[in-house]
């Protein structure tokens, strides 16, 4: 539960997030007027029919032979500054457009107190995944209650009061945009419009039920409720686009919406929060975490982040278990299937331009925000990334031929729904061609938790092979050693252009690694897999360790010991890749690497350095960096900082504290592999493992009193832990079966 003693006075640092994967909302509990913006995922300017024009990022005019051109530059020179290659390769972006806020629904409450009464409240309850605001006022009880039902594709929202006839109120629309009607008609609030942009259709209807008194539609476009016993209102929002290349367009959303509001409002409001319970509840009561916090129940959330000392308190504990489950609730509440995946700020927005267009940044943003997916149990909120990357082939096959003269298909360091696969001109973050080798290492981890050969050979394979046949025609061979590098290739966001730099070898041996087994798995041709294998064998992996004992971020020993940029994308093996073995002499060259960068950075680049160190078997300096993370870049409202809110750091947290407490990438479960000594006794329920595992473990005395593991598929597993004699068992698992094991001592 979070909760706070005050209404919200600033969107980014106080309003409470309700959302269904599609809408999303923002609570703020005022008293005289109840703000609750809203947002539909798909209402972006830019791509076909801007007014800018469009061209998906490709170049608007043949460059033939410059990538080349580069790549014999980097040949002779080594290096060469950003700008130049820039300059070089890079075009200014147009028409790419950004996340839009839907608007202002504004509930105007007449007679509401002017100042906040003492037992006034403003919570989310994460496991109802609802927003409530309670407070008396002249004697009368008044409580307000929103959630979003993704059953329902629709918002709910409902005022109440102990006292019959006590609810009245008004509500009406705003947007920072004059691109819409509004108009009111038997208790329905429709709200439509096309954006002044791309021509975008958008409606959101809004229809409001009573029960006691009256429900009037004024001309003026508002809805009034007057001497109610209780009001409900449901909410629902679409746009015309389509996620199909190259027209992103679909139906008018006219029909959708109203549908949505008229079955929903055919229900009474307990029937639609009863649905909405049993659904949410589905996903978040799968993980339970108990590391013996203790909440006082006075203390609101606010006042417990700011008391929060990063030590080893029942209290600091309590918000460290909480800051977790949020991670996992906003996983919930930002992707579901039938949208658009999580962007950079989930799905709440109320900007016309928000920061970096609340777009899908690919050199490591949407990756990390589905990190926590598979291993904190919640695996069907991936259904919507997939069918985002696999939106990407088509335009991403294109900017690939046109741009490179290759096949396969190709991203490069940030996308939007409109397919934009090509580049722009900021110097430092424009060229990043390997991200969509990143973007199918998610899908593969999602077939390596399920096992499922179906979904591999039908969406994951096809993605991966296109990715890996684009590199296969696009590494060249060094002339230096005669391995097979990127070039050119560029460490995000710092440093100069080489060839070979440590991330962008990772990330392709990554590709290849994956690819290779899938095609095994699923009996590919003999001659794709012997000419990935050689690619593999001839690949330069990016791993070497420097004249100071580091792990080098380019291919040439340029790493400064001083250098403290956030981005440490040399890493990229040790996590999320799966290269580094824990132990060997990589493993400890990437910890020289990491505390050479120290423990500072954004938000978002703390929540890596808890999987980081977590992957290095130091659970201590993890929840060290856990704490740096909670106490300088979290809001009030427990969200990420960049600054500004950036959702990516909440998902990396909550993926890092699953990192301390298992591990399966190296097809070994490994049980507390990174159990920090602030937690010295809990318990953990429903983490899911690698091969086919859900797992539950106690512990106390920092060691595994208890393990429970059961499968999901028949094979041969192993697990770590030290409460096996000799550390490691391995066993046939049956699938459907219940395994346990416990401490004898």
């Amino acid at each position: 539960m979070l909760w706070y003693a005050s209404p919200a006075a600033d969107w980014e640092r106080e309003a409470l997030p309700v959302g269904n994967g599609a809408l999303g909302a923002m609570v703020f509990g005022t008293l005289a007027s109840e703000r609750l913006q809203f947002n539909e995922k798909t209402l972006w300017t830019g791509g076909p029919g801007s007014a800018q024009g469009y061209d998906h990022g490709n170049w608007r005019a043949p460059r033939p032979g410059a990538i080349t051109a580069v790549q014999d530059d980097l040949d002779a020179r080594t290096t060469l500054d950003p700008e130049s290659v820039a300059d070089r390769l890079g075009q200014p972006r147009t028409g790419y457009g950004a996340h839009q806020t839907f608007g202002d629904l504004h509930l105007d409450i007449p007679g509401a107190p002017t100042t906040t009464p003492e037992d006034y409240r403003r919570e989310l309850d994460l496991d109802k995944a609802v927003a409530s605001v309670t407070y008396t006022h002249q004697g009368v009880r008044h409580q307000r209650d929103f959630f979003a039902s993704h059953p329902d594709g629709v918002i709910v929202g409902r005022l109440a009061a102990d006292r019959p006839g006590s609810v009245t109120c008004t509500l009406r629309y705003t947007s920072p945009r004059a691109d819409f009607t509004a108009a009111a008609s038997d208790g329905t609030l429709t709200v439509r419009g096309a954006l002044a942009d791309n021509g975008l259709r958008f409606e959101a209807q809004v229809r409001v039920h009573s029960r006691g008194g009256t429900v009037s539609s004024d001309a003026d476009g508002t809805i009034t409720v007057t001497g109610a016993d209780s009001a409900w209102f449901v909410l629902a929002a679409g746009t015309d686009y389509a996620d199909t290349y190259p027209r992103y367009r679909g139906p008018d959303p006219h029909t959708a919406v109203a549908r949505a509001v008229q079955q929903a409002g055919d229900d009474d409001y307990e029937a639609l929060l009863a649905r909405h319970l049993r659904d949410h509840r589905t996903l978040f009561r799968r993980v339970a975490l108990d590391i013996g916090q203790s909440l006082p129940a006075d203390v609101p959330t606010d006042a417990l982040l700011a008391a929060y000392t990063g030590g080893t308190s029942a209290t600091d504990r309590a918000l460290e278990a909480l800051y977790f489950q949020y991670g996992r609730y906003l996983l919930i509440a930002s992707s579901r299937p039938g949208s658009l995946p999580a962007n950079l700020q989930g799905i709440w927005n109320h900007s016309t331009t928000p920061p970096w267009s609340a777009d899908y940044h690919t050199n490591i943003n949407i990756q990390m925000n589905y990190w926590p997916a598979e291993a904190a149990n919640l695996a069907e909120t991936t259904a919507p990334y997939d069918r985002f990357v696999e939106a990407l082939r088509a335009p991403g096959r294109r900017t690939a031929q046109e741009m490179f003269g290759s096949r396969g298909w190709v991203v490069h360091n940030e996308t939007n729904p409109y397919g934009f696969t090509g580049v722009h001109d900021w110097a430092t973050a424009f060229w990043f061609p390997e991200a969509a080798a990143w973007l199918t290492q998610q899908m593969y981890e999602h077939y390596r938790f399920g096992g499922s050969t179906d979904y591999l050979r039908t969406t994951a394979y096809p993605v991966m092979k296109e990715a890996t046949e684009f590199w296969l025609d696009n590494l060249r061979t060094d002339p230096r050693d005669g391995t097979l590098v990127v070039t050119p290739s560029y460490s995000p966001e710092h440093g100069d252009f080489t060839a070979g730099a440590a991330m962008s070898q990772q990330i392709v041996h990554d590709l290849f690694t994956n690819t290779l087994e899938a095609a095994r798995t699923l009996g590919d041709t003999p001659d794709f897999r012997r000419r990935v294998e050689e690619a593999l064998n001839r690949l330069d992996p990016g791993l070497r360790i420097g004249s100071w004992g580091q792990l080098q971020e380019w291919k040439q020993d340029l790493d400064d010991p001083t250098d403290t940029h956030r981005h440490v994308s040399h890493l990229f093996a040790l996590h999320p890749g799966r290269q580094i073995e824990p132990g060997s002499t990589w493993a400890e060259a990437a910890k020289v690497s990491l505390t050479a960068r120290g423990d500072g950075g954004t938000g978002w680049s703390k929540a890596w350095k808890i999987n980081f160190w977590a992957r290095l078997r130091d659970g201590d300096h993890a929840h060290k960096m856990l704490g740096e993370q909670l106490k300088s870049s979290t809001l009030p409202n427990l969200w990420d900082t960049h600054p500004p809110f950036q959702i990516d750091g909440n998902f990396g947290a909550t993926s890092g504290i699953v990192e301390m407490l298992l591990q399966s990438q190296h097809d070994v479960i490994e049980v507390l592999p990174a159990l920090p000594a602030a937690w010295p006794a809990g318990s953990v329920r429903g983490l899911r493992a690698r091969g086919g595992a859900t797992l539950d473990v106690t512990w106390a005395d920092g060691r595994a009193t208890r393990i429970a593991l059961k499968a999901s598929r028949t094979r041969r597993l192993t697990v770590r832990s030290d409460l096996f004699k000799d550390g490691d068992l391995t066993f046939r698992a049956v699938a459907g079966r219940r395994y346990t094991w416990d401490r004898q001592d």
